[in-house]
């Protein structure tokens, strides 16, 4: 009998796994801003700072700088690689696969596009451009894709969101992985040298809740992790050409910015209804 890929029995797991998965995302997540706090805004900031200053790189703003690469924003990723290699031990080729898995091709390419061609019109009516050129949004794009939309999704859409839908009622499984992302944010509202630094929280909370349904839509219709990873890496690229602290934190925000806030909103909802009836009646058929 192949055993590959099959969870480990060890004495430490739940019978749940369900709630085994979140405990341990929740666990190692935790471990691991603890770790970036600790190195990032307490001991290495001054060479962060001093580097703002200067722009003169220096062993502690290099360390800095590789331990936000590696453990800061891809937090959750290397929290989902250590449960799968150490804990349920699936392996990394089986973690990757769950990942890039996308049965819904089409289904996935109208869904995303749908959201992602909203945030683009978003920032054509609302926001305010950089300077940047168009192209740096594509560079951007590539970029963001591996380091910020999977390194953060495998975590928030690959294992939160769809274990906490199987237990808690559509609205609460979204409102607390929003609630959780967004505190596991926090710290760079009180880091100096983070581009969030004295910005609204209240505003980037209010986009982390929206983007949170949006999101919980997109798995919902296409079971693709890939897929919530691009949308996450499409509204970052944003930033290259526009400012996007002025687009996705401004609080209260202007009349056209909150009325966009509201479709958001309503889009995600709409389409995770949708998404649901699909699924009963594909269950209901088989």
């Amino acid at each position: 009998m192949e055993k590959k890929n099959t969870p480990a029995k060890a004495f430490w797991l739940t019978k749940d796994a369900g709630l085994n998965r979140i405990l341990w995302y929740l666990i190692l997540t935790a471990l691991l801003s603890a770790f970036c706090f600790i190195t990032l805004h307490v001991w290495l900031l001054p060479y962060s700072i001093a580097y703002n200053e200067t722009g003169v790189m220096t062993p502690g703003y290099f360390l800095y700088a590789a331990i936000g690469i590696l453990f800061s924003t891809p937090g959750p990723f290397v929290a989902v690689l250590i449960h799968s290699l150490f804990i349920e031990r699936t392996g990394l080729k089986f973690m990757m696969k769950g990942i890039f898995r996308t049965e819904k091709k089409l289904r996935t390419v109208i869904v995303t596009g749908i959201f992602c061609l909203m945030a683009l019109v978003y920032a054509l009516i609302c926001g305010t451009p950089n300077g940047s050129p168009w192209y740096m949004f594509i560079l951007g794009l590539i970029v963001m894709i591996p380091f910020v939309g999977i390194a953060e999704e495998t975590g928030w859409r690959g294992i939160l969101q769809p274990e906490l839908d199987k237990k808690l009622t559509y609205p609460l499984s979204v409102i607390i992985t929003a609630f959780i992302w967004c505190i596991w944010h926090y710290s760079a509202w009180i880091d100096p040298t983070s581009r969030h630094y004295n910005d609204s929280f209240i505003g980037f909370a209010i986009t982390i809740f929206i983007w949170s349904f949006a999101m919980a839509a997109i798995y919902k219709a296409t079971k693709s992790v890939f897929a919530c990873a691009f949308y996450h890496a499409f509204i970052d690229s944003i930033g290259a050409v526009y400012d996007w602290n002025a687009l996705f934190d401004a609080f209260p925000g202007s009349v056209s910015v909150n009325v966009f806030r509201v479709v958001w909103f309503g889009v995600a909802i709409v389409i995770w209804v949708w998404g649901e009836r699909k699924e009963k009646r594909i269950t209901a058929g088989g």
